[in-house]
């Protein structure tokens, strides 16, 4: 697979069926090892590894209703109290982050109207946090979960 923008991640990989699998530590199961799913697993270790994120508070492909149709987002961090606090969204290295990606992110916002939005192909990476008039501010870095943990949850972009 191809290098990202990431630090390197422990990853358990297994072949079945001419086909290559991944481990997903948040599910607990072998998922199918795609461009995607390759970005996914290095950030969630380096959300993990790096920046101090709880693993008991993430969660990967969380199923919304948006209108009658369900929708996956690709991973949702949640708060202590375990309200929705970050959506994040993968793109494999090989697409470009759009404005099309940040309307499928702020679609799933309407729904669960967190404070905190991020969007990585694994080359780049994107955060924005909401002010109190839901207007996205975007931030340098990827922030520290204790970063992240203190905004009141009332803040979302929508």
């Amino acid at each position: 697979m191809h290098p990202l923008n990431l630090p390197p991640a422990d990853l358990k990989i297994r072949r079945q069926d001419n086909k290559d699998y991944v481990f997903d530590r948040l599910r607990k199961q072998y998922v199918r090892l795609t461009p995607e799913e390759w970005v996914r697993q290095h950030f969630i270790h380096y959300l993990i590894n790096e920046k101090h994120y709880p693993e008991g508070l993430l969660a990967n492909e969380v199923e919304i209703a948006l209108g009658t149709v369900n929708r996956r987002c690709d991973t949702v961090c949640y708060d202590s109290f375990l309200q929705p606090l970050i959506i994040i969204e993968y793109k494999a290295w090989s697409v470009s982050i759009s404005q099309e990606t940040f309307d499928q992110i702020a679609r799933y916002n309407h729904r669960l109207k967190v404070p905190w939005l991020i969007v990585s192909n694994g080359l780049q990476h994107y955060c924005c946090r909401c002010d109190e008039k839901g207007k996205a501010i975007f931030m340098p870095d990827i922030p520290e979960w204790n970063e992240v943990n203190c905004l009141p949850v009332s803040h979302f972009c929508g």
